[in-house]
Order: structure tokens, then sequence, then C-alpha cells
């Protein structure tokens, strides 16, 4: 049965039962990925999903149900299931069905080379990926993870109210860690990439990226604790924006669950901070023209030169504010709850490189990763506390690797005390690739070492 078809049989259905305004969502996903291991496949796996969730707003109430089975069998439970939802639902909160936006800006998130590349090649690449880090150094040990994944998926909402909205897209991603050893002193290191153009996934680059990062971490020690200029390079500072971006969502704003209530409008941050969320993005992992509920997306500047402009917004929590939604809504599968969630959230770039910034620290510490983001940080008071390593820095230059420190602070005396962006903007990895940061010079910030 064609989607549509079983789509109005649904809605067809539920006016019979006496439901009102009504929506499908329909999702589903193929992906591919390998893992390979000393030559050989050691992972191989491909999955075809797909599934349904239905709304539906019956006696004031929006019920809601979902289903694997995406034929007419499952017309009656859906139906069945989202008003016995609706009934047990005691939340004083509105949700409405979105009627449609007045135009949808046209996004392209899937490229169709990408599926032409045979499934031969793309082992090839994998394989090539392992060998060329063996070659880049006669101290590489081990790869402990070489991975290559990609996933094609596809949406579809539709609502009583007219909407019809569909997308499609693709995505390729790699990785790879390389464990590298020098006497007793071992080390490890990696680089990824992610990307719909395989032309644009370099075996040799990727691999000699991981082995060199590994490599200039051997010899590294502590440093006295103390204060310290820091640069936070642009995939460390992107890992602590991500674990901080639900301070920027309304739903926890209103729940009192972020010091950012009472804030719009006002300075927050440093005026050489511009924090973007970017659905049109080119090459976004979460580039789409339409949210979870419908809503066409808008490009927005949550903080602007240290200001706060807006937070992140889905239908219900914007009726709430009393302001339009932002375009925000997000269902991470056909499984969930409308929630809320950024597109392609990214500190703008600045004008300075990292060679100028280093250049410009008498003494202090570069910071290439950090670890404990979910135990180490708490987002409701900014406060954070995490382990990290990366390199001492003396008139100017990198000296030496350093290790086993922690870096303390808070995330709102942070983004006043940045004094340079730099120019490298850089999105994180999955799960989060699609937050992003330049690498960011604090004037100072605690370091507990030795």
């Amino acid at each position: 049965m064609a989607n549509r078809e079983l789509i109005d049989k649904i809605f067809s259905k539920g006016k019979q039962l006496g439901l009102g305004d009504m929506e499908v969502y329909m999702q589903g996903s193929k992906q591919f990925d390998i893992r390979i291991f000393e030559g050989q496949i050691d992972k191989y796996s491909i999955s075809d999903e797909q599934g349904l969730s239905f709304r539906g707003v019956y006696n004031g109430k929006m019920g809601y149900s979902y289903t694997e089975k995406v034929d007419e069998s499952s017309i009656d439970m859906l139906i069945k299931e989202a008003m016995e939802n609706a009934v047990s639902i005691d939340s004083e909160d509105e949700e409405v069905i979105f009627k449609g936006s007045k135009e949808y800006k046209e996004v392209n998130t899937y490229n169709s080379d990408l599926e032409k590349v045979t499934t031969e090649h793309k082992i090839e690449f994998a394989k090539a990926l392992e060998k060329a880090a063996f070659e880049v150094d006669k101290r590489v040990t081990s790869v402990n993870y070489c991975l290559y994944g990609e996933v094609t998926g596809y949406s579809m909402l539709a609502n009583t109210k007219g909407l019809n909205l569909e997308n499609k897209s693709n995505i390729a991603q790699s990785y790879i860690s390389v464990v590298v050893k020098d006497g007793d002193d071992v080390k490890t290191g990696d680089k990824y990439i992610i990307n719909n153009d395989f032309s644009k996934f370099n075996a040799k680059e990727l691999a000699k990226g991981a082995v060199n990062e590994a490599l200039s971490m051997l010899g590294a020690e502590s440093i006295e604790s103390g204060k310290y200029p820091v640069i936070l390079r642009n995939d460390a500072a992107a890992s602590i924006l991500e674990a901080f971006a639900s301070v920027f969502v309304a739903e926890n704003v209103q729940k009192d669950l972020s010091l950012l209530k009472g804030k719009l409008n006002e300075k927050i941050a440093s005026e050489l901070i511009t924090i973007v969320d970017d659905p049109f993005l080119k090459d976004g992992v979460a580039t789409a023209s339409f949210d979870g509920e419908g809503v066409a997306t808008k490009y927005k500047k949550i903080i602007d030169k240290g200001v706060l402009t807006t937070y992140l917004h889905n239908s219900k929590t914007a009726k709430k504010d009393g302001v339009e939604s932002t375009g925000n809504a997000s269902k991470g599968s056909y499984k969930s709850p409308v929630s809320i969630s950024p597109t392609n959230m990214y500190i703008e770039n600045g004008c300075t490189d990292i060679d100028q910034m280093i250049g410009s620290i008498e003494k202090g510490v570069m910071v290439i990763d950090v670890q404990g983001l979910h135990s180490g940080l708490n987002a409701v008071s900014g406060d954070f506390s995490l382990s990290a390593y990366g390199y001492l820095i003396e008139n100017g230059k990198i000296i030496r690797p350093v290790n086993q420190i922690t870096i303390a602070g808070n995330l709102y005396e942070v983004l006043n005390n940045i004094s340079t962006i730099g120019n490298d903007l850089k999105f994180g990895f999955p799960g989060f690739g699609y937050i992003g940061s330049p690498s960011l010079k604090l004037e100072s910030l605690s370091i507990a070492g030795k």
C-alpha cells in the first residue's frame, strides 16, 4: 500500500472514532557499517528499518502511538492506543497539530553519488585506512578502531490540516583510532570525517592525522596546578558546547533547568561570541527545511555578539511563552515524542588562526580533548570539572604534551572570559556532529595538575 493511501485510511478511521486533528510521521533508514581489524572485516552490518508514529487530539488532549508495522493491519491499534494515551494525560499544556508554514526553503541533503559507490569500494577504503596508519610510523602498534558507516534516511509528515512534507538525506562517516608506543610510553590518537561526498574521504590523510596526534602526546606529563591562559581547540570546544546545548532549550528554561531564564536580550557572553543555529548549512548533519512538527526551519542567532536573543522552541513551548516556534521541534525517531534540539549549532568563526593564538600566550595550555562530559558537568548550574590533555605553551610555542590534568570552571564565566576566536570552525563527531566551534582562547581557567 502506498504511503499516502495508508495515511488517508488512518485519518478516515480516526475521524470515525471521534478524533480531531491528526498527524502521521513516517521514518525509514538504511544503514551500512563495517569495522576492520588486522586487515580483515571484523564487523559487517546492514539494516533497513521503518516505522510510523501517530498523534491525534481526543477530548482536548493529544494522544500518541507508534508502530514498526507500516501497513493497514496497524490502523486500529494506532488509533486505540492514541485515544488511551490521550485519556491518561494529566498535563495542562496544550499541544496542537500544525497547519503548515507559508513557505519552506529548499535544501539538498541527499547525494545520489554516494549511493553509487560500491560496497567493495567502501571496504577497500576502510582496509586502506588501517594499512595507511601502520605505514605512517613504526611506533604504531595497533589500530583499535577503523570504521566506515553510512545512513540513508527519509521522513514524511502529513496531517489532517493539509500538511504533506517529505525529506531524504544521506551521510557517511569514518573514524580511526590508533595506539603508538615508545618504550613504556603508550598513547592513542584519533580522527574522523563526516560527509556525504565520498570523494572527500582520504585514507592516507585521515590515518596520518590520527597517528601524528598520538605521537604528539608521547612523553606527556602533568603541570603545576594553577590558573592558566587556555586554548580550547575546536573539537574540544565543540564537545563542551554540545554538553551545554540544553541550556538554550525553551522547555528547560520554562522548567527552571537553565540559568538563562529571564536573560533574553541581556549580555551573557563576550561580545566576540555569536552562536548560530543554521538549518540550511551546506553539508550540515542536521540540515533540514522543516522540523519534527512540520514548522519551517529558520536561521537564527541564539547569541548575537554576546547578547542572548532567543531560546530554541517547538510549538508547545512557543505558545507558552507567547512567541513563534523557532523550528526546533525534533523527533529522535518515530518512537519518540516531540522534543526540542538544535539544528546545526555553532560558534561563528573569528579571524585568528591557531598559530597566532598559540603565539599570543607566554605560558599556558592548549586543550585538545576533554573527558567525563556526562559525569563531570552540570548543565543546570554551568559548572564543569573535566579530565583533559593537550600541550604546554611557553613563549608563544608548544613545548611539550600535557596529560593528567583537570580543567574546571563555569560555562557562563567561560563565555565571558573568551578573548580570541579562531577561524577553524569544526563540527564534533556523532552523535553530536551538528554542534561545532572554532578554537577559543580563554584568558584564565583553573587547571588541577600535580
